[in-house]
């Protein structure tokens, strides 16, 4: 009795429920086909964040990708009082930091910009608060241009890479928290 195509239909089976059965039913304890997110907050108001730094329209830029994040994760956001939870916050800071030079000329190569934030989740129905962070930071680096014909980064490319990374961690960080 030839065993080959036995063990061809076997083994794919059998690698298939090893890994079905390695997967939790609860996100939190394992791998598993479910979302992480709960099921209880379907929908997120998030009204325009407030700005405390000098660099005026950072705001604006924040809150839009938040926004963005957060659709991409799977959340209605509302702009409405209707929703189930609110995420409102203040960008606090805005900090930007040279990380390396050319020795040869003293000319920044790279640059850090760090983005400061305080904010709160808020389910609307119970008035918790779900998540609250005070001097939340993100940074994200680039290398800038010395002038508009070098080559290089504009600042404007290091404010739109920091806020999406900020973005990003704080959509994480209230993924982290069910």
């Amino acid at each position: 009795m030839n065993l080959r195509p036995l063990l061809l239909i076997s083994f794919p089976a059998l690698t298939f429920s090893f890994f079905l059965s390695a997967c939790s039913s609860d996100p939190h304890k394992g791998y598993a086909f479910s979302s992480t997110y709960s099921k209880q907050v379907r929908t997120i108001e998030v009204p325009i964040f407030k700005n405390t730094t000098s660099e005026p329209g950072l705001e604006l830029m924040l809150t839009e990708a938040i926004i963005k994040q957060l659709e991409t994760k799977g959340w209605t956001v509302r702009q409405s009082a209707t929703a189930d939870t609110t995420l409102s916050g203040t960008l606090t800071g805005s900090e930007l930091r040279r990380l390396s030079l050319d020795r040869r000329t003293g000319f920044i190569q790279e640059l850090a910009l760090t983005l400061t934030l305080d904010f709160e989740w808020r389910d609307n129905r119970t008035d918790k608060v779900l998540v609250s962070r005070r001097s939340f930071s993100a940074s994200d680096t680039f290398v800038p241009a010395r002038s508009p014909t070098s080559a290089g980064e504009p600042i404007e490319a290091g404010r739109f890479s920091a806020i999406d990374r900020m973005a990003k961690d704080l959509v994480a960080e209230l993924q982290s928290k069910w």
